[in-house]
Parts: structure tokens; C-alpha cells; sequence
């Protein structure tokens, strides 16, 4: 085995075995960073109760083998039963660059997961709410590509419904080329307001709009010309904020609500003649066992509404079938705000007893908490409206290029504007994902946006000193890239083992779905280059050698930044 992480993992659970017999394939050797040593694990906790002996002693029996056994490997008990693990010089020099031509994807990874995240509504300005749906499902898509999974992303657009009758009519109104029409594509709220307001104020045109849906949902062409109209202006508008938050979503990925319209009567007659659904004063709804409303009575999963029409549990379950029968999704994942809990808990649970959802899928929630103001509330602007994402995006954007000017006067303007739109949106995406995704968070562009903390430009600052340097070492002809790491210096050795950690961390974030778990080791990562950079001179090293040797480990640390960036969806700037 190549000298790795997995390599001292393996070596660990070889004496556990030797020690305990046999252990399961998804034990966990609870291998961690710490602050003693290189490595610690508290095994022999999780091993006490079994073997009957305390954890120290089962600590010292374990560190008393790991030490004879192997020679680039050393470990003593420590406290009530931890073992700390130290590796030599040479295994640790080899180990780090080895560690930059591994591939993280593998076998165990090779599946197909659809992840379903952003979803924003037909002529509708995407909203705060929308920004960590989409942050934080770009970020897992991407860590799960880069071990191996194919990735079906899925834009679940509310394109479908009652509210589009009265919005055709008024694009009808209007006309499409007009200037109201138009505001689909940079301000849809207004549009979906003035349509809303001649609804409630005409019954003339509320009764034309009532007499859409029903055209609408037969199929009637000029109807859905209208309709298509409707969902492309709407569909520039999302594609123009994808673009402006730099995430991989666009126009192949969009699979509305109106995807699964010509399946939901099969489907809902499919669970009543499975009895899986039942008529319930005059709606079809599934009444699933344990699931309770306020008062205590059964809780129904509506699947057709008395008066004909299909809610929110139609298209769900529409697309649970469609994901797994059609694109033989192995894995489904729905990145959607933490109150729809309830709801998909009863979604996977109706798929299952309906056979659409086979015990080989796996159905996952990750759920999304809230952003919120100084005021510890949902971010909400001054009249009391959901903050529009645009605005957030652009005031993040216009302080990141007043810094960027004041900074780096010096600097051609189109290149302030470059850098201050990597550091502007690597400082929203960074404060959303490198917290965990449940949690909620304060949106707080002030510290979003400081160079120092666990902050994205804190990161990107790192990567771009690494990258002056190596630029200057370029001009000066050195042929650093040819010589091995000489890990001297405890800062070196520490700088080594962030950088042996980051495979498995990646790993771990993506069978985990928690980004976070990145965004943190990066945030160490930048913090051990920092003490590198203060305690271990460069340029100015004892040796040539030495000086050789502690580029290539910073130019190892710059491939490390920029490929765990790059998964959150962060540009590393060459300059700052």
C-alpha cells in the first residue's frame, strides 16, 4: 500500500483485529488531527465494553504493537485511553507527494444520485431562502462527482398551477414584447404584483383567468404557447442569478413541477387501487400510520385536492418515480429548507409502500436552515419582504470592489472588477458552506468579507501569496518542481499533515453531504501555510535546498486550495 492516511486507518484496525478478532466493514478506527501528536484515535473506547478491560489498557496493548510492528510508526497511550500516532519523516514526505496524484473517486462511490436543490417559482424573484438551497446543492453535487458519482442535477421549478392562469392572461394583456413582459426576465415580482392586483380587483379578469387554468390544464396549444412564453423570460431571469453565484445549474437541469402533469392521474389512481390512498371528503390522500396533526387527528399527504386539482404530493411522488424508474437514480438527495421535513418524511414513506422507492435507493433530506438579520430574524428587508437574492448578490459584489479599489489602487480596473467578483461571491458561498446545513446563520457582509477568520478571502488570500511566490521563484529560473519536501520544521510537518488530510476529507464530506466539513479543512489548511509562512523563511532559506523544498510544499498547499475551493464552487484569485 502507497503511503496515505488510509494506510495508517488500515494499519490501525490490522492490530485491533489482531487484538479483538474480526471487526465490521464500517468500523470506525476514529482516526483524527491533534494537537499532541500527528494523529489520535479513541478506539479502545468503543472497544472497552467488548473486550472487557478499560479503555487505557487496551490503549497501551494497541500502542505497544502499532509501535513493533511497524517503523515509520510510533504511539503511546495518552489520558484515560487515547492513542496518539506519530509517522516519520520519510513515510510523511512520501505520503504528501503522493497525496497529489490521488484520485478520490473509487468504487464504493460509483452510483447515480439526483440532487434536487434550488427550485425557485415562475415569475418570481428568487428570494434569501433560495440562496443556501443553491449554494449547498452546487457544493454537493460537485463533491460527489469528484468521488466518482454521476450527478442528475434538478431544478424543481414551480412552473404549474392555479396562479398561471391569471399570469398568462395578463403576458396576454400586455403583450409580449412589451416592457412589462420584459420585466420577467430582471423583476418578476412586479410582474406577478400586477397580475395579482388585477385579479383581485376585476372579476372580469378573474373569471378569464379561471377559464385559463382550465384550458391550461387541458392542453389547449395557444394556452401553452403563452405558457412556454411565460416560463422562458422566467427562465433567463434564474439564469442570469446562476450565472452572477458562478453555480453549475442552467437550462438542461430545469425539470418543473409541469414535467409530471400527464402522470399524476395514473399515479393517483395507482395508489387508490393499491389502497395505499383513500377518498377522504372528496381528496384522495394517503393516511400514513404515526403521522398526526395538532389536534391528534390522522394527518393526510394530499395527493388530489376535492376539486380536482393536483398539490404538491402528486408532483413529489410524480418525481421520486420518474427519478428512480427513468433515471435509475440510485440515490436521492432534495436540498430544501428544514420545515419540509414532515413533509418529505412522508413522501419517502408513500414511495416506499407504493414499490416506487426499492430498499436499494437511498432517499436523503438535506435540510436547509435560515439566514437571518443582526436582528437574530429571517433576513428580511425594511418594508417586511423576503430580501431578493439579486440585491444580497450585488451588495456583496459592489464591497468586495470597493475593497479590491482601495486595496490595489495600482491594478487595471478590469482586473479590480475580476478579483472583486471572485472574492464577492467566495464570500457568500463560504459563510453559507462552512457552517453546518441545518444550522441556521447571520448574513453579515462585514465579516463575510474580512481577511482574517474563517472567512473565504482569509482562504483566497492564502492561495494568491502562494501564487506570488511561486511567480517570483519562476523569474528567478529555480527548478523547485524537481526536488522532494524535506519536512524539517514542526510548521512544515504540520503544513504536511492538513495537506495528507484533504482526500479524506473530501470523502467524508461527500458521503456525509456536509460541505462543511471541506470549508473547515480548508480554513485549517490556510491557517497552518500561515504559520508556516511566519516561522519558515523562503527566499531568504539556510540552503538551496531548502529553499527548493519549502516551494514545492507551498506549491502542493496552492493545488490543494484551489481544488477544495473549486468544489465549493470558489475561484482562487492570482492576485489580491
Amino acid at each position: 500500500m502507497k503511503a496515505s492516511l488510509a494506510e495508517i486507518s488500515q494499519t490501525l484496525r490490522d492490530s485491533i483485529e489482531f487484538l479483538a478478532g474480526p471487526l465490521p466493514t464500517d468500523f470506525d478506527v476514529d482516526l483524527r488531527r491533534s494537537e499532541f501528536s500527528d494523529f489520535q484515535s479513541g478506539v479502545a473506547f468503543s472497544l472497552a465494553k467488548p473486550l472487557r478491560q478499560s479503555p487505557r489498557q487496551i490503549a497501551d496493548q494497541l500502542a505497544s504493537t502499532l509501535t513493533a510492528k511497524e517503523e515509520w510508526l510510533t504511539a503511546e497511550a495518552s489520558g484515560p485511553g487515547f492513542i496518539n500516532l506519530s509517522v516519520s519523516k520519510a513515510w510523511l514526505e512520501a505520503a504528501v507527494q503522493a497525496e497529489q496524484h490521488r484520485d478520490p473517486s473509487g468504487n464504493a462511490y460509483q452510483q447515480t444520485a439526483v440532487v434536487d436543490y434550488s427550485s425557485p417559482n415562475v415569475a418570481k424573484e428568487m428570494h434569501v431562502g433560495h440562496l443556501r438551497t443553491t449554494i449547498i446543492g452546487d457544493a454537493i453535487s460537485k463533491l460527489l462527482e469528484a468521488v466518482g458519482t454521476t450527478v442528475i442535477r434538478q431544478n424543481h421549478v414551480g412552473d404549474w398551477g392555479t396562479p398561471f392562469g391569471m399570469l398568462i392572461e395578463h403576458l396576454i394583456d400586455v403583450g409580449e414584447e412589451s416592457a412589462e413582459a420584459k420585466l420577467l426576465e430582471t423583476q418578476p415580482n412586479r410582474f406577478y404584483q400586477a397580475a395579482r392586483e388585477k385579479f383581485d380587483s376585476s372579476a372580469e379578469f378573474a373569471e378569464r383567468s379561471r377559464q385559463r387554468v382550465v384550458a391550461l390544464q387541458a392542453g389547449d396549444e395557444p394556452t401553452l404557447l403563452q405558457w412556454r412564453m411565460l416560463t422562458e423570460l422566467s427562465r433567463h431571469y434564474f439564469e442570469r442569478i446562476y450565472q452572477q453565484l458562478e453555480v453549475s445549474l442552467s437550462a438542461e437541469h430545469l425539470a418543473g413541477e409541469s414535467i409530471y402533469n400527464d402522470m399524476l392521474a395514473g399515479l393517483t389512481q395507482e395508489l387508490l387501487d393499491a389502497g395505499i390512498a383513500v377518498i377522504s371528503r372528496g381528496a384522495v390522500c394517503v393516511f400514513l400510520d404515526g403521522y398526526l396533526g395538532r389536534e391528534g387527528e390522522p394527518l393526510p399527504l394530499i395527493v388530489r385536492k376535492s376539486d380536482g386539482g393536483y398539490g404538491y404530493a402528486a408532483t413529489d411522488l410524480a418525481a421520486v418515480r420518474y427519478r428512480t424508474e427513468v433515471l435509475k437514480a440510485d440515490h436521492l438527495i432534495y436540498v430544501v429548507g428544514a420545515a419540509q421535513e414532515l413533509h418529505l418524511q412522508m413522501i419517502e414513506e408513500t414511495a416506499r409502500k407504493a414499490g416506487w422507492l426499492t430498499e436499494q435507493v437511498q432517499f436523503s433530506h438535506v435540510k436547509v436552515g435560515s439566514v437571518l438579520g443582526s436582528d437574530g430574524k429571517i433576513l428580511r428587508t425594511r418594508s417586511g419582504d423576503s430580501q431578493k437574492l439579486a440585491d444580497l448578490v450585488e451588495e456583496a459584489l459592489t464591497r468586495a470592489n470597493r475593497a479590491v479599489e482601495q486595496s490595489r489602487p495600482e491594478l487595471p480596473a478590469e482586473v479590480q472588477h475580476k478579483i472583486g467578483q471572485q472574492v464577492g461571491i467566495g464570500a457568500i458561498k463560504y459563510a453559507d458552506l462552512s457552517i453546518g446545513h441545518a444550522s441556521d446563520y447571520t448574513f453579515d457582509l462585514e465579516r463575510m468579507l474580512a481577511f482574517t477568520g474563517n472567512t473565504a478571502p482569509y482562504i483566497q488570500y492564502s492561495a494568491a501569496r502562494i501564487q506570488a511566490m511561486l511567480r517570483k521563484a519562476a523569474e528567478a529560473g529555480s527548478s523547485f518542481q524537481e526536488t522532494g519536501l524535506d519536512l524539517t520544521e514542526p510548521q512544515e510537518r504540520s503544513l504536511a499533515i492538513a495537506l495528507l488530510n484533504y482526500s479524506h476529507i473530501v470523502e467524508q464530506s461527500a458521503q456525509t453531504l456536509q460541505p462543511h466539513r471541506l470549508a473547515n479543512c480548508l480554513f485549517e489548511l490556510a491557517q497552518a501555510f500561515s504559520s508556516f509562512y511566519d516561522h519558515c523563511p523562503v527566499f531568504t532559506a539556510a540552503s538551496e535546498h531548502s529553499r527548493d523544498a519549502r516551494l514545492k510544499l507551498c506549491q502542493l498547499t496552492l493545488g490543494v486550495l484551489s481544488s477544495g475551493l473549486g468544489l465549493l464552487g470558489i475561484r482562487t484569485p492570482e492576485q489580491m
